[in-house]
C-alpha cells in the first residue's frame, strides 16, 4: 500500500462567525495527482494555505510526509513545494539569483544548486533569460520561474493553486507533464484548478469542496456514481455544487 503524503483530519478554519473550511478530511497518496475543485469562495485556497503552513487551522490536524504541520512545521515545509495562484518573486533578482537563493534556503550544496538550477532553467526554456531581472519577465515566465523554485529541492509533496492560469498551451502542457513525472517518481501532487478539463484528464482522484465542506472525493469512475448519470466532470461538478440550474438558464438565454 502506498503511503499517504498529505493527510487532513477534520480540518476546520473559522474567521469570526464565518466557517471557511468545515471538518475537511482526505488523503493524497505517494504517486498520486489529486485535484481540488470548488466554486469561488468554497474554501480551496484556505485549505491549501493550511496544508503548506501559511494559516493555522482553528481545529483539526494536517500531516505532510508524516510530519505534523503544526508541531513540526520546518520538517513539513522542507519536504514540500508550493506555487500559489499569485506567486511572489523578488523582482530585482535575476532568474538564476532567485533559484540560487531558494537553493540556499533549503541548505542545498552549492555544486548541486548550480546543477539543479541549470537543469530547471533549460527545462522551462529560461536559460537565455536566466540573467535578466524577473521584473522584465512575462506572466508565463514568472509562473515557470515560481515552479522551478518550488522544484529546486525535489520535494516529496507539491501543492499548486491554479498553476496553469494565464499560460500559453505549450507552457501549460509542460507543467502538466512535469507534474505527472513527479507523481510517477512517487511524489504527491495536490492542485487546485477551475479548468475542469485539466482536472479530468490529469488527476487520479478529485475532491470537490462547496461552502467549506468536502462533498465528494474519488476517481472519475467513483464520481460518476454520485453524478446521477452525468459523464463529464463539468456535469458532475455542476450537479453536486448546484450550478446545473444556472447552466440551464444560460442555455435558455442563448
Amino acid at each position: 500500500m502506498t503511503p499517504a503524503l498529505i493527510e487532513t483530519e477534520l480540518l476546520t478554519k473559522r474567521y469570526g462567525e464565518k466557517l471557511a473550511v468545515d471538518e475537511v478530511s482526505f488523503t493524497v497518496q505517494s504517486g498520486e495527482i489529486f485535484g481540488f475543485l470548488g466554486p469561488n469562495g468554497a474554501g480551496k485556497t484556505t485549505t491549501i494555505k493550511m496544508i503548506v503552513g501559511l494559516l493555522q487551522p482553528t481545529t483539526g490536524r494536517i500531516k505532510v510526509a508524516g510530519y505534523d504541520v503544526q508541531e513540526q512545521p520546518l520538517m513539513a515545509k522542507a519536504v514540500s513545494g508550493y506555487v500559489p495562484d499569485t506567486p511572489h518573486l523578488y523582482q530585482k533578482l535575476s532568474g538564476r539569483e532567485m533559484l540560487r537563493f531558494v537553493g540556499d534556503l533549503y541548505g542545498i550544496a552549492p555544486a548541486q544548486i548550480n546543477r539543479r538550477m541549470e537543469e530547471l532553467l533549460k527545462l522551462f526554456d529560461l536559460t537565455d533569460a536566466g540573467d535578466e531581472t524577473i521584473d522584465s519577465y512575462s506572466h508565463g515566465m514568472r509562473q515557470k520561474t515560481a515552479l522551478a523554485a518550488a522544484l529546486m529541492h525535489d520535494p516529496k509533496v507539491m501543492v499548486l493553486d491554479e498553476p496553469t492560469v494565464g499560460l500559453d498551451p505549450k507552457s501549460a502542457r509542460l507543467i502538466k507533464d512535469i507534474l505527472r513525472q513527479m507523481a510517477n517518481r512517487g511524489a504527491a501532487v495536490f492542485l487546485s484548478t477551475h479548468i475542469l478539463e485539466i482536472a479530468e484528464r490529469m488527476c487520479d482522484r478529485i475532491g470537490i469542496i462547496d461552502r467549506g465542506k468536502l462533498i465528494a472525493v474519488g476517481s472519475m469512475a467513483e464520481l460518476r456514481l454520485l453524478g446521477k448519470g452525468e459523464t463529464t466532470l463539468e456535469e458532475i461538478f455542476l450537479n453536486l455544487t448546484g450550478g446545473a440550474e444556472y447552466a440551464e438558464i444560460a442555455e435558455v438565454l442563448q
